[in-house]
């Protein structure tokens, strides 16, 4: 008994003397990071072999290491397991609904499940940072766990699970560097030359890109009133007067404009919207675009300029790329969505890639009826290889691009492609000269370019057609516009219906 119980004990110590590091079982390894260049590397590929790229393409280590290179929120789209594609009637989802709710926290209580078994004892439900919208299927969460995404993914009852704050550092094509324009710039321009502009009663200059479209001559049968054009875009100035104590003025009158702000710049979750006010310009410069007033003082009118404005501050820049961004203009569909009084909503914004989140709220807005305008692209240079950016992508809007005096060139800056469907005239020949519109303060007219210019122009002319037509449809305004387009009825593969006729289009 005691021989057996010593060579035991022996035995015991013999396989602890033999036992060194290398013998225990190997931890569980935390796995590294894909590297950010080499994500930017997949994402610059896809687009550049198929003008698209989508999250759902890439591995769950792709997606949780963006979540690591970035802001660690992701934006996860939900539905209940016995509901299909729900993307044509978004916008009829009750998500308070039992099954709805169900869905949603199912996901979020898995979640917690999984960080907490993975042994972090400092986890509390707080730090997922938990946003579930008020309207839109989809759910904002702190995710630093692969284990996290992974499950996610697998599941049928998750739409989709992207990165929302994931932004690409620079895009390099045959040598050349392409950075993301920020598009802020809105100064008076005191170099426009006389044959750019005419005078026009009581007081206005009428930009001569106006005449190029044929805007005026649309202004004998109407001037958008009674209709209502939502701008998206980087706000409004409280300085500049034409859109705000001066909105009624000369020949525009009887109408209003509503300012509001969604986008914030803080990184805080719980900050609130900064306000309404453009710190860029751009926004600006599309409300005088589309908008502005035909006044007595020497400023530029707007295409329908006795339209109603709703103008929400949705993004810093031009570029949806940033959380904070696809976040306000999200809210700001949804916003514009439930307004009635709103008829088309304008977008001279957009990314290189899509957003399922901001998806989510085009259909939403779609859904409600809503005309939507969205920019086929602005870059300052290398812009040959890349074709329609985002939302304007999409089926549920139209992509409008500009293009040079004569023929079809696009201009220097904008992008062409497919996916278009209209067309502005907006450069001149020669000079390269660009539209008129409102600059952030003053009477002086700015200038602006690119598809940006292109889109407010042609949001403006579906607000003409519709306040002439004011019982139609949208499907049926669109059918307008497109009917007395140049191209019609063919469609171009880059430049879509081709040059809208406002004139042709009211009176059609």
């Amino acid at each position: 008994m005691n021989n057996t119980r010593i060579s035991l004990v022996l035995l015991a110590f013999l396989l602890l003397a033999c036992t060194d590091e290398t013998s225990l079982a190997p931890e569980i390894e935390q796995q590294d990071p894909i590297a950010k260049a080499k994500i930017d590397k997949t994402i610059i590929a896809s687009l550049q072999n198929t003008d698209e790229f989508n999250w759902r393409d890439v591995s769950d280590e792709m997606i949780w290491s963006a979540l690591v290179h970035s802001d660690s929120v992701l934006s996860i789209g939900y539905r209940p397991a016995n509901e299909s594609d729900i993307n044509g009637r978004i916008s009829e989802i009750d998500i308070e609904q039992e099954a709805w709710i169900e869905a949603s926290d199912a996901i979020v209580n898995e979640s917690i499940t999984i960080l907490r078994e993975e042994g972090d004892d400092s986890f509390i439900e707080s730090d997922l940072n938990i946003h579930k919208h008020d309207v839109l299927p989809f759910i904002d969460m702190k995710v630093s766990s692969l284990e996290v995404v992974k499950y996610l993914r697998s599941l049928s009852t998750v739409r989709y699970a992207e990165p929302l704050g994931y932004e690409v550092d620079f895009i390099v094509v045959d040598g050349g560097r392409i950075e993301s324009n920020s598009g802020c710039s809105n100064d008076p321009d005191n170099s426009i030359p006389s044959s750019d502009f005419t005078n026009i009663s009581p007081g206005a200059k009428a930009s001569w890109h106006l005449y190029a479209n044929n805007v005026v001559s649309a202004w004998n049968s109407s001037t958008g009133s009674g209709i209502g054009i939502g701008l998206i875009d980087t706000g409004i100035s409280p300085n500049q007067d034409n859109l705000n104590s001066n909105f009624n003025s000369g020949n525009s009158s009887g109408r209003y404009v509503n300012k509001y702000g969604f986008y914030r710049s803080s990184w805080w979750w719980w900050s609130k919207p900064d306000g309404p006010n453009d710190q860029c310009g751009h926004g600006t410069a599309m409300a005088g675009v589309m908008a502005a007033p035909r006044s007595t003082d020497g400023s530029s009118v707007g295409v329908a300029y006795n339209s109603n404005l709703v103008a929400v501050r949705g993004t810093g820049d031009v570029v949806i790329n940033g959380g904070r961004e696809k976040t306000g203009v999200a809210d700001a569909l949804v916003f514009l969505g439930n307004r009635s009084d709103v008829k088309i909503i304008s977008m001279s914004i957009g990314d290189v890639f899509s957003n399922s989140k901001v998806a989510d709220a085009i259909r939403y807005a779609y859904g409600k009826g809503k005309l939507i305008f969205a920019a086929a692209g602005t870059s300052t240079s290398f812009t040959n290889w890349f074709g329609v950016i985002f939302p304007a992508t999409m089926n549920e809007t139209v992509a409008v691009t500009g293009i040079k005096e004569s023929g079809y060139t696009r201009c220097d800056i904008c992008h062409s492609g497919s996916k278009v469907d209209f067309t502005v005239i907006m450069e001149r020949n020669g000079t390269a000269n660009h539209p008129l519109s409102l600059a952030m303060s003053g009477n002086q007219p700015s200038t602006v370019g690119g598809s940006s210019v292109a889109t407010a122009t042609a949001a403006g002319i579906a607000a003409l057609v519709w306040a002439k037509n004011p019982g139609m449809t949208r499907e049926q305004v669109l059918d307008k516009m497109k009917r007395t387009a140049d191209l019609y009825p063919n469609k171009s593969s880059s430049y879509g219906w081709g040059t809208l006729d406002a004139a042709a289009a009211v009176n059609y």
